[in-house]
């Protein structure tokens, strides 16, 4: 019994310690390792209806290499992304900006996805904020 309960707890240690080690280890999300964004989720508050807003992610390359956006998704047809085209130097600033038509009364969400060159997962930014008519 003794034997059990002690493998018991050291299989409860290991287990925690590898959990720990996972969770500050490398970044969920390949991207965040090469670029690290100001914010990732940007409230434009309240407009009014047909009134066209936008929203700047700014971004920094964290990596060792030039970075390339090679494109930028938004989540429907109202939205439009425009994005720094040359490659970022290691150190080097770009930025992302999503156009939104607030054409729908009511809160929205948007999401625009970054496809970096090089690397297979997108990364997530947000656009959300009310539209009054």
């Amino acid at each position: 019994m003794k034997k059990f309960i002690l493998s018991l707890f050291a299989s409860m240690l290991l287990t925690t310690a590898l959990w720990a080690q996972a969770q500050t280890g490398a970044p969920a999300n390949p991207v965040d390792a090469k670029i690290k964004f100001t914010k990732e989720t940007v409230d434009f508050g309240k407009t009014k209806l047909n009134k066209p807003v936008s929203a700047e992610f700014e971004f920094v390359n964290v990596s060792k290499e030039p970075v390339i956006i090679e494109a930028a998704r938004p989540s429907c047809g109202c939205t439009t992304p425009t994005w720094t085209k040359e490659p970022i130097l290691p150190g080097k600033k770009g930025k992302i900006t999503a156009n939104y038509s607030a054409n729908a009364v009511g809160k929205q969400q948007k999401t625009v996805w970054v496809k970096l060159k090089g690397v297979d997962q997108d990364k997530e930014l947000h656009l959300e904020g009310i539209v009054e008519n």
